[in-house]
């Protein structure tokens, strides 16, 4: 692909070299060849970008002195996110391999054009697959499940009968989605369990990704949803009915109990725990270790754009850092510093 091209479907602007550089991919600077793109943000990346063997170079604008490279370069505000978006355009196309010699296909699947199923993966009775995507090896998709289009499910990723995933649906490998959810009712009597029924649904729509080894369970009778846009890292787990709002970020070895709900564009960091009934509000960003209580809400109100909620029960970070320096100062008048 040509710069030009590049630009035309990305935008910004070419303020040296020519449009018809060849581009074949993206690197950082410091492996970056001639035909690939690196970017800039700020004085040190910008310089490293400028002296590195890259062909093409994003920055902000205003950061580029004249005559200082020969590179190709292109401005633009997010250098980050234009280079993010070319690595998509330039990643190669994988090949229509078709259905697999080892894979089980139920006869009443329906398979769109386009679809590739690799080598032991499973599809069960009345699924539905839509075209381009890519169920990989001994990955199992369940009865009645649908597909949307251009989906990538990596090997030993599990969806249960009841799943729903919309379009350009990333799974990565030993993803569950659908399994039962954690809900028992106790007999007084004995103290013996009896499974609640689970038996509702899991939606994930458009462009949602999930990471390694997460699990997002079904709704007990009603419907779990994971947003547009959010994207879920690995060891995460989503309990069942909870509603996970568009483009938020849940961060490995986050938990998050049933009928919970996060609003859109909230950032949940590493090792989080959400208590069930719990709301966290839009836009809300929790620091890692955080926990949230049963049944408690947290939003972002009075609060400055941007303010990161820290501790059990979470709260500004600000507050934290002042209660844990007057416990500090307590301490120390109490003699409870550090002893040899």
């Amino acid at each position: 692909m040509t710069l030009g091209e590049l630009i035309r479907q990305l935008g910004g602007v070419l303020t040296q070299g020519s449009e018809k550089t060849l581009v074949t991919g993206v690197n950082s600077s410091v492996n970056a060849t001639e035909a690939e793109v690196t970017f800039g943000e700020d004085a040190r990346s910008v310089f490293a970008a400028l002296t590195s063997a890259a062909g093409v170079v994003v920055l902000k604008p205003g950061l580029m002195e004249p005559g200082g490279s020969k590179q190709a370069v292109v401005e633009t505000r997010e250098p980050r996110l234009w280079f993010a978006r070319a690595a998509k355009l330039l990643s190669k196309t994988l090949s229509v391999a078709g259905v697999h010699t080892s894979a089980v296909v139920d006869p009443t699947a329906e398979l769109a054009a386009g679809v590739t199923v690799a080598a032991c993966a499973v599809v069960g009775a009345g699924a539905v697959i839509g075209s381009g995507t890519r169920i990989e090896a001994g990955a199992v998709v369940g009865e009645g499940v649908r597909i949307g289009q251009d989906c990538r499910i990596y090997p030993r990723a599990v969806l249960y009968s009841g799943v729903t995933l919309g379009d350009r649906v990333v799974l990565h490998a030993g993803a569950v989605l659908g399994a039962d959810g954690f809900g028992y009712v106790r007999e007084n009597a004995t103290g013996r369990y009896t499974q609640f029924p689970q038996q509702g649904r899991l939606v994930v729509e458009d462009d949602v990704e999930i990471g390694a080894n997460s699990t997002v369970d079904r709704g007990a009778l009603e419907t779990t949803r994971i947003g547009r846009g959010t994207k879920i890292d690995n060891l995460v787990h989503v309990g069942h009915n909870c509603q996970i709002g568009e483009d938020v970020i849940l961060v490995a070895l986050t938990g998050v109990s049933g009928s919970s709900t996060i609003g859109n564009g909230a950032i949940i960091a590493g090792q989080v725990g959400i208590g069930d009934h719990a709301h966290v509000g839009p836009g809300v960003i929790l620091g890692g270790q955080s926990g949230v209580f049963n049944g408690k809400t947290v939003t972002n109100d009075g609060l400055k754009p941007g303010t990161v909620l820290f501790g059990t029960p979470a709260r500004p970070l600000r507050q934290v850092m002042r209660e844990q320096a007057v416990l500090a100062r307590l301490g120390k008048r109490q003699g409870l510093g550090n002893r040899d």
